[in-house]
């Protein structure tokens, strides 16, 4: 079993290094196309091996509202880790693909606030009923974004790390461009209903379709999201209720003749919570009701 004792303490509060020796070569190859391990809005920049006093860091770090959302970035293994004082609360990812990755600085915070007050338990740090040492689907909750560690009272980010073969990490910065953007996430295996706010693009109530560009979910598992800009095209379901805000109702052809940029709300049907509905693939979401906002 790979050892896990040799993470080292950082220098700045800001980012954890993992210096563990390799079990085998580096090299990308084996690193599938990932899950973009944050749900929600982030920022983040290739800051791999930017000094860190006398070390070098070993991952980048996703900046993010804490408790946002942490999901694997590929089918595996967790295991978790909490004994460390620079990475505060983590967990190890060991994907089915031979990728190893790590999550580092989740929360430890009872509150929106840096109260300290958590521990590394699921629930807190780690996905309500996640266990050590669970399978876990791509995109499947781990965790929760926050500051513990090193990190404490800095910002909240996720200190991601990407170890091609288990061995020396590599600039996870490639992979993360180019991975699979998560518009939620819930429980495997469950349903979900969502609530999308955002502009109207188009609709067509012939071909069925409702293009929207949205800027904040809420989903019937839970989850919040603020601050999106996320174009999504939704199967119009011909049995969607249309009503305005000041409550008179609409037909649904009245859809096709709104100006794009009005503002909507939109009800969804319950959808099984799959990669395609969780990443908001064209036409895997269907609409239930939709509110025609004044302004």
């Amino acid at each position: 079993m790979r050892k896990r004792n040799l993470l080292t303490a950082l220098s700045l509060a800001i980012a954890v290094f993992s210096l563990a020796a390799p079990l085998a070569s580096g090299g990308g190859k084996a690193v599938p196309r990932i899950i973009f391990p944050v749900v929600g809005p982030v920022t983040y920049q290739n800051d791999f091996g930017d000094p860190r006093g006398g070390l070098r860091h070993q991952g980048n770090d996703i900046m993010a509202v804490k408790k946002s959302l942490a999901v694997a970035a590929e089918d595996g293994k967790v295991t978790f880790w909490t004994h460390s004082s620079s990475a505060g609360c983590m967990l190890y990812l060991d994907g089915h693909s031979g990728t190893m990755y790590e999550y580092i600085h989740l929360n430890n915070d009872r509150t929106m606030k840096n109260d300290n007050k958590g521990k590394c338990v699921a629930g807190t740090a780690y996905a309500k009923g996640l266990k050590n040492g669970a399978q876990v689907k791509a995109g499947q909750p781990l965790g929760f974004v926050g500051d513990s560690g090193d990190a404490n009272g800095i910002a909240s980010h996720l200190h991601f790390e990407l170890h091609p073969h288990g061995g020396q990490a590599v600039s996870p910065y490639r992979y993360l461009t180019r991975g699979r953007v998560l518009l939620f996430a819930a429980k495997q295996g469950s349903e979900v209903s969502l609530t999308l706010k955002g502009t109207l693009i188009a609709a067509d109530s012939t071909l069925g379709t409702l293009n929207m560009r949205v800027t904040s979910l809420t989903s019937s598992s839970g989850l919040r999201l603020k601050k999106l800009s996320r174009k999504l095209t939704l199967d119009l379901s011909p049995d969607t209720a249309v009503a305005y805000d000041s409550g008179a109702d609409a037909a649904l052809g009245e859809l096709d003749s709104l100006d794009p940029g009005v503002t909507i709300e939109v009800e969804t049907q319950s959808v099984p919570v799959t990669l395609a509905s969780e990443s908001g693939s064209a036409l895997t979401i269907s609409t239930s009701a939709i509110t025609i906002m004044s302004s």
